[in-house]
């Protein structure tokens, strides 16, 4: 039985406002076609993931002219822990971007995409041996994060000197990763003294999404780069790592989340207050602008000849694909008097993993396929297959577009940053979700994921 329209006015306290994610022409004629999608989940046999590497193309692109249209030499290097797909690396490689990696694997991904060891990062605390040796022969541009592991590179680096940048801790940081100032004057000497090595320049991560705060590290490190280049180093590399904002849906409507996840819209009653800033009014390659438009960045870096090195992951799969859940089943539980709908799905939360930043992912999932677009919106939370009480894809009520029904699909969109793979388990034995490759004209195709990605 649907909700009255009484139940439904009343129950706006209990029911979460919309946040209606931007969607790309491909997402839109995904969702239109009558038969795409109830293919793909037969195929399937349970959750999938969709993935459009056309859009990542695009994205590389923007950054690439980001950095042409100031002036600034650069790479683009797509971080690969954001999602591990084969045809987002070989979309990278199209598109004449790097790879910042962090494991074995990784790298040999990378390398069997087509990207060039040159145009490697490799990042990461306490590398192994095996990837500092690897990264090193195949002329990898590592970022060193503590001394130990500069003493290992040293030992291992040879015959031709492995190029390497300085992982930086920003002042006044609490981070484990990076160097401190001293430490970092130490480390500029060693480097000095082992021919093992080549100083190309310096490197940071930033937690948040300020372009201000990266453009002023960064101009520090321009003096890093003309200090050290004074003893004899080459110096002629800034990283400032990856942390541009992604722009999910529009100002108006995010507003009302703000402060957060009142417990009032949530199953369970309990607040979630650390969210993603789901809007952004400067994001992706445009916040690449600001950070070297401001302080006369881009000036600088020209006038000193100091190439820029740009490490994005979650901006580089922004509108790059979905993930798709059946219903199995459908109840009415009461919030304050009131129904809202609990429906679960064949998956579970560790395959939509905003859970992993302890938060929600909240641009509103999509039931497929559409009814009445005059039918009253149904506050329906989304829980997974799992005997966990906390298995919740989405706590806070959603307004769905109607009443769910078992079989339906549910689309949550723009999930390929992250939230596709990486809390993604076997959980109760159940198989990990597929990736498909939409192309262009709506077909598609499995992702070639090998067992060393």
């Amino acid at each position: 039985m649907g909700l009255t329209d009484r139940e439904l006015i009343i129950g706006n306290a209990i029911m979460a406002p919309p946040l209606t994610a931007y969607r790309d022409p491909w997402e839109r004629g995904l969702l239109a076609d009558p038969d795409l999608l109830a293919a793909l989940a037969r195929a399937a046999g349970g959750p999938f993931h969709v993935l459009h590497p056309e859009r990542v193309i695009s994205n590389v692109t923007a950054f690439r002219a980001a950095l042409a249209e100031s002036g600034v030499t650069g790479t683009v290097h797509y971080a690969r822990k954001a999602n591990k797909a084969a045809c987002v690396i070989d979309a990278c490689a199209r598109a004449g971007a790097g790879a910042d990696v962090s494991s074995v694997g990784e790298l040999q991904a990378a390398l069997g995409a087509g990207i060039r060891g040159s145009d490697l990062m490799i990042t990461g605390p306490a590398k192994p041996d095996r990837l500092l040796w690897l990264a090193a022969r195949h002329d990898g541009l590592i970022a060193i994060d503590a001394p130990d592991e500069l003493e290992r590179l040293i030992m291992i680096a040879g015959p031709e000197p492995a190029r390497v940048l300085l992982r930086v801790r920003p002042p006044g940081s609490s981070s484990r990763f990076g160097f401190g100032a001293t430490e970092l004057d130490a480390a500029v000497t060693r480097i000095g003294d082992a021919p093992a090595l080549r100083l190309h320049g310096f490197g940071f991560h930033l937690s948040g999404y300020d372009p201000a705060a990266r453009t002023r590290l960064a101009g520090t490190l321009i003096e890093r780069c003309l200090g050290a280049r004074a003893l004899g180093h080459p110096a002629d590399t800034i990283s400032i790592g990856g942390g541009f904002a992604v722009d999910y849906a529009g100002a108006s409507e995010w507003a009302a989340f703000a402060d957060g996840l009142p417990g009032a819209w949530c199953h369970g009653e309990q607040d979630v207050r650390d969210l993603y800033p789901y809007h952004a009014e400067v994001a992706g390659a445009a916040m690449l602008t600001a950070v070297l438009r401001a302080d006369r960045l881009a000036e600088r870096l020209r006038d000193n000849g100091i190439r820029l090195a740009v490490e994005p992951g979650r901006a580089l799969l922004d509108r790059a694909g979905c993930s798709v859940f059946g219903v199995l089943g459908v109840k009415t539980l009461t919030a304050r008097g009131l129904p809202y709908r609990m429906i679960t799905v064949d998956g579970s939360s560790l395959s939509l993993s905003e859970q992993w930043f302890g938060s929600e992912y909240l641009p509103d999932p999509v039931l497929w396929p559409a009814g009445d677009p005059a039918a009253l919106p149904v506050p329906t939370s989304v829980g997974g297959a799992t005997c966990l009480e906390s298995d919740l894809l989405s706590r806070r009520r959603i307004p769905l577009a109607r009443e769910p029904r078992i079989g339906d699909l549910l689309v949550y969109p723009n999930t390929a940053g992250y939230q596709m793979d990486s809390n993604e388990s076997s959980f109760h034995n159940q198989p990990i979700p597929p990736k498909f490759v939409l192309h262009a004209d709506l077909r598609w195709s499995l992702d070639q994921l090998g067992e060393s990605s």
